[in-house]
């Protein structure tokens, strides 16, 4: 029983699901202490209010931090516009680059774009005559 549990745990997909969660919440509490320190300080003095995590308002007892919200607006739209940059940018960058290299021509049967060596039409399933290359 220990012997599989231990398999389990250093399976490469779990090892690697570990890594990603881990650096996820770095970049998260990065982006985070960004927001809080440097964009939202900006932010306020354009404005006049110094912190927004004190902005609310109250009806009948009910309590409104409409601050905390713009903070956590501002700590998302900067999260997704690091991931956007920093991770999806230089991924199709490279993902050009890469695509650069494979010749492909149009499958004969649904015309979708097929690697040149392809005996078979990923999309279509048609069986194709591979080209020599």
């Amino acid at each position: 029983m220990l012997k599989g549990f231990k398999e389990f745990m250093l399976k490469g997909d779990l090892i690697t699901a570990a890594v990603g969660l881990v650096m996820a919440l770095a970049t998260f509490a990065l982006t985070e202490a960004l927001v809080e320190d440097l964009i939202t300080p900006i932010v306020a003095a354009i404005i006049g209010e110094p912190d927004f995590s004190a902005l609310h308002f109250t009806i009948n007892g009910s309590v409104f931090k409409y601050g905390a919200f713009i903070n956590a607006a501002i700590v998302f739209v900067s999260t997704a516009a690091a991931v956007y940059f920093f991770v999806v940018v230089p991924y199709k960058r490279y993902q050009e680059m890469k695509g650069a290299s494979v010749k492909t021509r149009a499958c004969p049967e649904c015309t979708t774009e097929i690697s040149v060596a392809a005996r078979r039409c990923p999309s279509c399933t048609a069986v194709v005559v591979p080209e020599a290359g």
